[in-house]
């Protein structure tokens, strides 16, 4: 357990809890090398399903902006590099994902979402991937396998919102339950995998998803490494804040 990620195993479940919901628990080095330790923790051979949830009123909010000012291109990059890296870890983790969201999730807190095996969401929750504001191309292959093409550019390239019946219908979410349904999803998930060994759900993965790691962290680092990283997340935050209602 740490300040930003609390761990807890029951049976086989890992839950993972994003805890920074003063921030919409959007992602900073903190949480995200908290998340990396669940998906090393996830290893261990009596887990089969690692549980992402957020703790307070939403999932996952981005990308934290706090503190822009100080950090230089390089800086940004390097964290954008992490993420890119963790969403590639929860693709390909040892054991199925699953994602209960509520709330907000977007930016990179969506990505995390379309990165996960099972994506449940309660019928309140919005999701939204702007990072093409800012010049990024970080999930878009990952979003695409689970949304398609058409859905997949026209939440990045227009910068679209989604309600969770539309996710559903899209295929980004997997399921649509209220908040108070989380423990009893999770209970026959974990259920219907105990059917099935541990090494064999691994092996279908591998079958299932091709791997293009390589790829997707080339187009990250060439999107991210254009000069004025920080300029564009910027000028992106002072629009969001100007459109907030006050």
């Amino acid at each position: 357990m740490t300040d930003a990620v609390s761990l807890h195993v029951q049976g086989p479940v890992l839950t993972a809890q994003l805890r920074r919901p003063a921030r919409g628990n959007a992602l900073d080095d903190a949480l995200v090398d908290g998340l990396m330790a669940a998906l090393a923790a996830a290893a261990m051979p009596d887990i089969r399903l690692l549980v992402l949830q957020g703790e307070g009123r939403n999932f996952c909010t981005g990308f934290d902006l706090a503190g822009l000012e100080t950090q230089s291109d390089g800086d940004l990059l390097r964290r954008f590099v992490r993420i890119e890296l963790l969403l590639q870890a929860i693709h390909h983790a040892p054991v199925p994902c699953l994602a209960l969201a509520q709330g907000r999730v977007f930016g990179a807190g969506a990505d995390i979402f379309a990165a996960c095996r099972w994506r449940v969401a309660t019928p309140s929750t919005s999701f939204a991937f702007p990072g093409a504001r800012f010049g990024l191309v970080l999930g878009t292959r990952r979003l695409a396998m689970v949304a398609g093409a058409q859905a997949a550019l026209d939440l990045t390239q227009l910068g679209r919102t989604l309600d969770a019946p539309a996710a559903l219908r899209c295929g980004l979410a997997t399921d649509m339950v209220e908040e108070a349904a989380f423990a009893a999803t999770v209970a026959a998930y974990a259920a219907e995998l105990a059917a099935t060994p541990r090494e064999t759900v691994s092996a279908l993965r591998d079958a299932a998803l091709p791997d293009h790691r390589a790829q997707d962290l080339a187009a990250l680092v060439h999107s991210a490494a254009a000069p004025g990283l920080g300029a564009r997340i910027a000028a992106y935050a002072a629009q969001r804040a100007k459109a907030k209602p006050s």
